[in-house]
């Protein structure tokens, strides 16, 4: 992973996470891709965690797959990513698709800071962030059609409570590209900033600050609105609420407000 992927602790459980392989704008090859999932799998275990900072160095966020890929002696269905892209290896997704959804089964919010470039699978590992902060002039394309494709890092999964189903057909359809004043207006972002790193690490300083249980309760309130039924979140609501009602951190929380001082929180 160390020469794909760096993971930096900043103060506050702020995980300052860079895609580093700048010389290929950060495209995505078989060590990339493996080290998207190693990164992955250490976030969701690590302790301490509130906050993750997704970017990546050089001229570009990710430039999507590596296109040497695309010429790989591979069977078909068989994945630059490893495995096949039937097998699920890794819960309810393959290897390329865990590389973006698995953002979303880190517990804590993920904020992708991008610039430059965010296309194909780029831009499905962009649309796996809870909040993606878009400098305007990025370029951002679901390129797949290009290459007489369909997307197939878990956009489609995630997308859809993005974007419009319109604007979605059209995008995929035609593989036009965008750039980051246009997604945040199709909702493919969140804010846009002519400094996302920055920007982004103002929001994550926000987030570390509120109670890591209630943040890990909210994530995972958040992420079921996609296809839980209205009965399953009403009950989850409570559910959550119970685990952190009256307890040390929401006491905490209350108790640095009312005394406008910083809260110190116990994980």
């Amino acid at each position: 992973m160390k020469d794909r992927i760096s993971i930096t602790m900043l103060e506050g459980g702020i995980a300052d996470v860079r895609l580093i392989r700048a010389d290929k704008m950060n495209a995505l090859d078989a060590d990339m891709w493996a080290a998207l999932i190693e990164a992955i799998d250490t976030l969701k275990n690590m302790s301490g965690l509130r906050v993750v900072v997704l970017s990546g160095e050089g001229r570009a966020f990710c430039a999507g797959l590596d296109l040497s890929s695309l010429s790989d002696d591979r069977a078909p269905g068989a994945s630059s990513a490893g495995g096949t892209l039937a097998e699920r290896t890794n819960g309810i997704a393959n290897n390329p698709q865990y590389a973006a959804w698995g953002w979303r089964e880190i517990p804590v919010p993920v904020i992708a800071a991008v610039h430059g470039v965010a296309f194909g699978a780029g831009s499905q590992i962009m649309a796996a962030a809870d909040i993606r902060i878009v400098h305007p002039d990025t370029r951002i394309a679901i390129m797949e059609m290009r290459w007489g494709l369909v997307p197939d890092v878990a956009g489609m999964a995630l997308w859809r409570t993005q974007v419009a189903d319109d604007v979605l057909r059209e995008m995929i359809y035609t593989n036009r590209e965008f750039n980051g004043s246009e997604a945040k207006l199709l909702g493919f972002a969140t804010h846009i900033s002519d400094d996302p790193l920055a920007k982004a690490m103002e929001l994550a300083e926000v987030i570390a600050d509120k109670n890591p249980h209630a943040i890990r309760g909210a994530k995972r309130l958040c992420n079921m609105l996609a296809d839980a039924s209205d009965a399953e979140i009403l009950q989850a609501e409570s559910d959550e609420q119970v685990k952190v009602i009256r307890t040390p951190n929401q006491m905490e929380a209350v108790m640095a407000g009312m005394q406008k001082r910083k809260p110190n929180f116990v994980d």
